[in-house]
Formats: structure tokens, sequence, C-alpha cells
């Protein structure tokens, strides 16, 4: 499976942008997603994730209420919307797949939890 990250850039503090990844051959419907990022000279962390059903959404407190992680089945896509950008969201963005469905919740925030990688997508976000 392969997936492919599209969305990222430079911005101003306080702007937007919506990040996408789909998988190749795979419907994004059966599988838990995640994004993670990694800004220069620091661990890749947890960023979001959502589950099979794609109403449970897991955050990470530094974007809990500004970014929202979606899923579109009809173009099997997800999406990670993320609004009132700060500088310290700069960062490398890499969405992750997970298609076992014997994951627990708990997994998705770490980054053994997934078994597929995207390619990352530089966001920066100018002050």
């Amino acid at each position: 499976v392969q997936l492919q990250a599209s969305g990222g850039g430079l911005v101003q503090a306080g702007s937007s942008l919506r990040l996408s990844c789909g998988a190749s051959g795979r419907s994004v419907r059966t599988a838990q997603w995640g994004w993670f990022r990694q800004a220069p000279g620091k661990e890749r962390e947890f960023v979001a994730a959502i589950r099979y059903s794609g109403t449970t959404t897991i955050y990470a407190e530094t974007v809990k209420g500004r970014f929202t992680l979606s899923k579109d089945n009809a173009k099997n896509l997800v999406h990670l919307q993320m609004n009132s950008l700060k500088p310290e969201d700069t960062a490398v963005y890499y969405c992750a797949a997970d298609y076992d469905p014997y994951t627990i919740y708990s997994q998705l925030t770490q980054l053994n939890g997934y078994d597929f990688w995207g390619q990352g997508t530089q966001v920066t976000v100018s002050s």
C-alpha cells in the first residue's frame, strides 16, 4: 500500500491549510488513520488519529480545537484541516494507515500503531 500526502505549504500564522492523504489500491474506509509531524531536530510526534468508523478522533493537546481529521470515503481520502496555524506547527507532516482490525485504540497515538506511511509534506508557518 502506498500513501500519498499533499497540501503542505508556506503560510502566515493564523492561516489555514488542509492536508490530504490517499492510499493506492486500498480503501480509506477500512483503515484507521493517523497524522504525525516531525520538526527539525525533534522526534516524530503524534498529531491526530481517526478510527475505522470515521466518527471517533483523537488529537494531541497542542492541536486540539484547531485541527480536524476526517475521512472522505467517496474520494478515498483523509483530510487534516489545520486552522489557526502557529509557527510551532512548522514540521514535515506524515500520514499513516493501519489496516489491522485488532489494533487497539491506545496504539493509534504511537508510531508502531501503523503499517504504512506516506512520504511527508512540509508545512511552514511564518510569524
